[in-house]
């Protein structure tokens, strides 16, 4: 028995021994090999460096490097992607809480190439900016007031902070302790264009009121009585009255906002009289066969000029069903996707701040994900023109050019 217990013990002390021998792997090095070349390779011509395939790895816009920035405070970019999964605010088919990932999913090709864009000749991957997905703003889908006050703050929050390029020069914000600050842009993806209130709140917290320009099919500007009838406050705000809101609550400046690519039935006339007195001006999707996409872009740089600050709201229905069919509420008659991004290239000249693209509904896409790399593309050409133009400190009267650009 006793012959039995020391036996027993000495294999325990082995057993102890060896597991502390696994356990201590301090002086474990990995393998040699050639694991760079085959993991990573640098892109020729202008390009950056590939970690993986476009159809492998994490889905960020783009493939841009990715931080949670509302989390990290300490994250600096001079361009944000940030998501707003909110469809709540929907009339007709919901499912654009799933627009941010559809279209990170639709961005993977951008920069199979290295990312230049030809037409624009800049390329917003490689460039002074550093650009970051920023992932997305937590958004209930339960208490829709919440929910916008959520992407306010949310969306306030990564456009407040120090940018990462000319953080101590002057900059165009004239609000409370930002006032005379250059800011990061910030690119939002939605969401039902609901979320264009409380993006335009936060605007407003910045810069005051802003120039918009709006992209759509219809004006979303109706009074909440004659949309949805107002039955409670809170459905008093939705997709097509927030740009009533918006007016009501002076976030808008007046005579330099413009609708392109409405088409949609009205209520009546009255809808034209309400939505002027909202400040807008409207070019209408059929005029792009009279004035073609030049005489587009000429009406919108007339209205909203190279001065002023302006926020750039895209709907994905301003595309014909044909080009975009995974919308909450499509409408025929639309531009094709080459139109509408001949269209904003043609807008270089802005000064956008930031800008927003909404109503992409995934579940009613093709397989081909025709609507998700449309809303992609389109997103890709803001991108350039945001850095084409150079920090937001450019726009400061008397501010240098800056040489490295």
């Amino acid at each position: 028995m006793h012959f039995e217990l020391a036996i027993l013990g000495l294999c325990w002390a082995l057993a102890i021994k060896v597991a502390i021998a696994h356990g201590d792997h301090s002086s474990q090095k990995p393998m040699a090999g050639p694991l760079q070349s085959l993991w990573y390779n640098t892109l020729p011509g202008d390009g950056g460096t590939q970690a993986d395939s476009v159809f492998s790895g994490i889905s960020t816009f783009g493939r841009l490097p990715y931080q949670n920035c509302l989390q990290a405070q300490d994250a600096t970019y001079d361009i944000a992607f940030i998501g707003a999964p909110f469809d709540t605010g929907t009339s007709y088919r919901p499912g654009a809480r799933f627009g941010p990932s559809g279209i990170r999913q639709g961005s993977r090709r951008l920069n199979l190439y290295g990312g230049y864009n030809v037409p624009l000749q800049t390329n917003p991957f490689n460039s002074w900016a550093t650009v970051l997905d920023c992932g997305d703003i937590p958004v209930t889908s339960y208490d829709n007031t919440f929910a916008l006050r959520q992407i306010e703050e949310g969306h306030f929050n990564i456009l407040s902070r120090t940018p990462a390029t000319d953080a101590g020069e002057p900059g165009p914000a004239v609000r409370g302790p930002l006032r005379g600050k250059t800011l990061p842009r910030v690119i939002t993806l939605g969401g039902d264009h609901t979320i264009t209130l409380p993006l335009l709140r936060s605007i407003n917290r910045a810069y005051g009121p802003v120039s918009v320009i709006h992209f759509d099919s219809h004006l979303d500007t109706w009074k909440p009585k004659v949309f949805g009838g107002s039955p409670s406050s809170v459905a008093a705000i939705n997709h097509g009255t927030y740009f009533y809101h918006a007016a009501m609550e002076g976030l808008l400046a007046n005579d330099t906002n413009i609708h392109a690519g409405i088409r949609t039935t009205l209520s009546g006339p009255s809808d034209y009289e309400n939505d002027g007195y909202c400040g807008f001006e409207i070019v209408e999707a059929r005029e792009i066969d009279t004035i073609g996409t030049d005489g587009i872009i000429k009406r919108i740089m007339d209205r909203v000029g190279t001065e002023k600050p302006v926020y750039l709201s895209i709907d994905i229905d301003t595309l014909d069903p044909a080009f975009a069919p995974a919308t909450g509420t499509p409408e025929t008659g639309g531009w094709s996707t080459r139109e509408l991004r001949t269209i904003i290239r043609g807008l270089e000249k802005l000064n956008l701040i930031a800008a927003d693209i909404v109503e992409v509904a995934p579940a009613y896409d093709t397989n081909a994900e025709l609507t998700t790399m449309a809303a992609a593309d389109v997103l890709y050409e803001v991108m350039s023109i945001m850095v084409k133009n150079g920090p937001l400190s450019k726009m400061v009267e008397g501010k240098k050019h800056r040489k490295d650009l």
